[in-house]
């Protein structure tokens, strides 16, 4: 590790949590792809003893060269952790496929849930989720688009990311009506291509990408971004069936916002944050409650964040993107011990 990154880790240590005594902190984060493409909004899973890594892959943060936004998805495997391999990269004609999320279904298999976004002369005129699946994580299915419930749906329709919890699939859509409302709901699935409507949110300032967990205590918990007004993300907690819902504000813009539970006093969150005029990807330790502060911020820059979280250990693993070192937007891994959040 060099001089400049231990320095960073200094700077990073003066800035922790209340909850989290000052410290030196040590921690690796190595730029694990870097092919001159754009690669950016990763998600990060363990399955079947391997880990695996996807993001979008494409020559910008929406548009080619010749003025086309049809992004592909990026697939990395790694029996360690260290060294990683590439899958071919996957697309579909006519759309621009990105944010990637993994989960493991209740029958075992690796589940990518995927947005696809529809451009017609540089302008975005829809959007259709889609899904893949694969069983031995090298071979996955054609991306195909999800069903949801029709009283629903809109133009612009975004599963951001999927949450299994006994057997059941659940995620959070956001997207645009003709009218220009931002409607945000409460979706179930049990087979990750099919989606009931649950609750409808009435959250305001365009709220958009979420991120689902389930708490120690059973409830189920949500973390919103905001893209307008105080531009503050909201955390809400609901116990089932889900309908009754406790949302505050978290005090930061996240952009991305993914969190894990370690368990319900240690809550570690991440996400695109601003220093100035600066982005960063920066993580934050929180609790049940929804209260969080910043912990660490990551070796990173420019277009920048959507983490993704996994334990490996005593460390939590996290992905991300970032331009602070590389021209185009690269895939990053860093490695945190569990103590650095109090575990």
């Amino acid at each position: 590790m060099n001089m400049v990154r231990k320095f960073f880790i200094c700077i990073c240590a003066l800035m922790a949590a209340s909850s989290i005594q000052a410290q030196q902190i040590s921690f690796s984060s190595e730029k694990i792809w870097d092919n001159g493409m754009h690669n950016a909004f990763t998600s990060i899973e363990k399955f079947r003893g391997e880990y695996y890594i996807t993001f979008r892959e494409g020559e910008t943060h929406i548009f080619d060269s010749k003025g086309n936004a049809e992004g592909k998805i990026r697939i990395l495997h790694s029996k360690d952790g260290v060294k990683w391999e590439a899958l071919p990269a996957i697309g579909k004609a006519g759309y621009d496929l990105r944010d990637p999320k993994f989960s493991i279904t209740p029958d075992g298999r690796l589940m990518v849930i995927i947005g696809g976004s529809i451009y017609r002369n540089k302008e975005l005129v829809g959007s259709q989720p889609h899904v893949m699946f694969s069983s031995d994580g090298r071979t996955f299915t054609d991306p195909q688009p999800v069903n949801v419930d029709p009283n629903h749906r809109t133009e612009r329709d975004w599963l951001w990311r999927v949450t299994w919890h006994n057997g059941v699939g659940y995620s959070v859509s956001y997207g645009r009506t003709e009218k220009g409302q931002t409607p945000l709901y409460l979706y179930s699935t049990t087979d990750g291509i099919n989606y009931k409507h649950i609750q409808s949110f009435n959250i305001d300032n365009f709220p958009n990408e979420a991120t689902i967990r389930f708490l120690e205590d059973g409830r189920m918990a949500i973390m919103i971004r905001r893209e307008q007004g105080d531009r503050e993300c909201v955390w809400g907690a609901s116990p089932a069936p889900y309908t009754e819902w406790e949302w505050k504000k978290m005090g930061t813009f996240l952009g991305g916002p993914d969190f894990i539970v370690l368990d319900d006093e240690h809550i570690v969150a991440g996400g695109r944050t601003h220093l100035g005029h600066d982005a960063r990807t920066s993580l934050f330790l929180g609790t049940k409650d929804g209260k969080f502060n910043q912990t660490l911020i990551l070796p990173s820059g420019g277009d920048t964040s959507y983490p993704g979280f996994v334990v490996v250990g005593d460390e939590l693993w996290v992905s991300y993107y970032s331009m602070h070192d590389s021209k185009n937007a690269s895939i990053h891994l860093a490695k945190i011990p569990l103590s650095v959040f109090g575990k």
